[in-house]
């Protein structure tokens, strides 16, 4: 197993009450995590959230802050984003993860299984970061753009048919 970018574990021994943390990405996290999410640049990451037990369940609410830099998918332009979004998490001991894949509501709890007696904070917000990038950036003036080296929008193209290379021999 690959050990994450970004680790910040908490043992499940100092959780009880309520517990306020603070987690940010040092500059080597960052490039990593940016290598790995494709990223111009990871300038920020950075996280508050309050760990709460409930046996082996650990909840965390939270708010992720984060200054990305993502190259546009059409033109390659460095597009410049700031992502502040809030996350509840719930860390279940392996066992109790479901093996198969389920159906859950669009309100229900991201779900991250943990092994041993620790969780990863850095992990769990690495991959909220990654749910928050836009997965197509596109520049604002993209469709310009591609234009002038001669890409056609949507409904410009004409379908071939199966006469269009008879009716140009018919034009000669």
């Amino acid at each position: 197993m690959i050990a994450p970018e970004f680790a910040r574990p908490f043992g499940l021994d100092t959780l009880g009450e309520p517990r306020a943390v603070a987690i940010a990405a040092d500059a080597a996290e960052r490039a990593a995590l940016a290598a790995r999410f494709d990223l111009l640049r990871l300038d920020t990451l950075e996280a508050g959230a309050t760990l709460t037990r409930d046996k082996d369940v650990i909840s965390a609410e939270g708010r992720l802050r984060a200054r990305v830099v993502q190259a546009c998918v059409a033109t390659g332009v460095a597009l410049p984003r700031a992502i502040d979004a809030p996350f509840t998490i719930r860390f279940v001991p392996e066992t109790d993860a479901p093996d198969e894949e389920i159906e859950v509501a669009p309100d229900a709890l991201d779900d991250m299984a943990y092994a041993g007696n620790s969780i990863d904070l850095g992990e769990a917000v690495a991959q909220t970061l990654a749910l928050a990038l836009d997965p197509f950036p596109r520049a604002p003036d993209a469709d310009a753009v591609l234009r002038e080296v001669g890409v056609l929008q949507e409904g410009e193209a004409t379908a071939p048919t199966a006469l269009a290379g008879l009716r140009d021999l018919l034009k000669k």
